[in-house]
């Protein structure tokens, strides 16, 4: 084995930033193999028996982060948003909420318990790509189907590890969420990569359409026996329900499902004469991706449904509401994404740790009167949840329905229940 020192210069730490970071001086060490056997001296290069940095992110701030990659190869252009849940990572890889976009995991370890099929929240992942500290190289679960590379190549989502999350996260927080390219083509330059981020944008931009269902259906499965923690609180009753996929996460019907309601998915482009044709009880407006001044057509389905059924809207079926009231919504800098975030009950003073996902809000000043802000979110005063009694509705920022939890929201199904009982009574 022969090896030769030589000193190179590049950019420390992993990051770099395009035309402004000093050069530093670091020692390489090349290393080749020497056949004893050979009649003349021909050295071949080792291949190393680790895997090397071969992906870049590049964040329109334009600073590089050098990674390792994992799942699908290619380039996409997201943006880039932290979750800070500890554990939930395929059910975040199944949101269909996340769509365009590259989730950065702030937990360090990740994959250590595989994948499973019973856990995932839609029929494909959504999400652009999947930003994490560490790949574990081994899985522990008893319900481990898969490992999370596979999972993901399988499904063509780009991965990255080996990257100072911790940066970017702190990066984010300060400048706000920011477009990025995640690339493993050595044929793209950094500043190639740069100018995709700088040109592509994701406000405005209809997500829903391309995610909801193309016709109604039926939806029947309830929470499994042992995964169900609130079965003493059912109602006798069953209520049919119109659900509108704006994006919609299975363990929302499955709640609905188990608190005795007959359920009929149907389009986010389903019209509103067609659902009130149907005489339901009550109609859920779902949690979706992206910006909901983008879909106009959604909020004009729910001006027409609002005051004639009982109404939930969950996420961006919340903001949804609050733009057909006559309110408006707006950007948040970084959102909320993960699963510890504490939100105040207005009416009862209950503090309860929810899982929340979103870039937009809705204001409460612009609110007209007679609507009232339920739900505040305990790290910033964000409005996180609505209600109108008058026009008999209801509406959470966040997800009560939260798998894998926190389950402290779960009761509000059980209010959109008393909702519809109340508007049969009156029947």
């Amino acid at each position: 084995m022969e090896c030769a020192l030589g000193m190179t210069a590049t950019h420390f730490p992993s990051f770099s930033r395009l035309n402004s970071s000093p050069k530093v001086r670091l020692f390489s060490i090349t290393c080749q193999s020497v056949s004893l056997s050979a009649s003349e001296n021909s050295p071949t290069t080792v291949e190393r028996p680790w895997k090397v940095a071969d992906a870049r992110l590049v964040l329109e701030d334009g600073s590089v982060w050098r990674a390792k990659s994992f799942g699908a190869s290619g380039t996409q252009v997201g943006e880039v948003v932290f979750n800070t849940s500890l554990t939930g990572y395929q059910e975040i890889l199944t949101d269909p909420s996340y769509a365009g976009q590259f989730v950065l995991m702030t937990n360090p370890h990740i994959g250590n318990t595989g994948v499973n099929f019973d856990d995932e929240e839609s029929k494909q992942c959504f999400l652009g790509g999947l930003v994490i500290r560490s790949l574990s190289i081994s899985t522990s679960n008893w319900r481990c189907k898969q490992t999370l590379g596979d999972y993901l190549a399988s499904r063509n989502i780009m991965g990255i590890y080996d990257v100072d999350t911790r940066a970017i996260t702190r990066r984010l927080r300060q400048d706000g969420s920011l477009i990025g390219v995640l690339s493993t083509e050595d044929s793209k330059t950094d500043d190639e990569l740069l100018e995709m981020s700088r040109t592509w944008d994701i406000v405005g931009v209809d997500l829903i359409s391309g995610i909801s269902c193309k016709a109604p259906y039926e939806w029947v499965d309830k929470t499994g026996s042992e995964w169900d923690f609130n079965f003493n609180k059912r109602n006798e009753d069953t209520f049919h329900v119109v659900a509108y996929d704006f994006g919609i996460k299975y363990n929302i019907l499955r709640r609905l499902a188990s608190y005795g309601c007959k359920i009929t998915v149907v389009p986010s482009t389903w019209p509103a004469s067609e659902t009130l044709k149907m005489k339901p009880d009550g109609v859920l407006f779902s949690n979706g991706p992206g910006d909901p001044s983008a879909v106009p057509y959604a909020v004009e389905t729910v001006k027409e449904i609002i005051g004639k059924v009982a109404v939930f809207g969950i996420c961006m079926g919340h903001q949804l509401l609050g733009q057909a009231l006559g309110g408006k919504t707006f950007k948040m800098k970084f959102g909320h994404h993960g699963g510890n975030h504490p939100v105040r009950n207005i009416r009862n003073g209950r503090v309860e740790i929810s899982a929340q996902n979103h870039n937009y809000a809705v204001d409460p000043e612009s609110l007209p009167e007679g609507v009232e802000v339920t739900h505040v979110n305990l790290n910033d005063g964000s409005c996180a949840g609505l209600a109108f009694p008058q026009q008999k509705l209801i509406s959470l920022q966040y997800h009560p329905e939260a798998s894998p939890g926190p389950h402290d929201s779960d009761p509000v199904f059980g209010e959109f229940i008393q909702l519809m009982k109340q508007e049969k009574q009156r029947a």
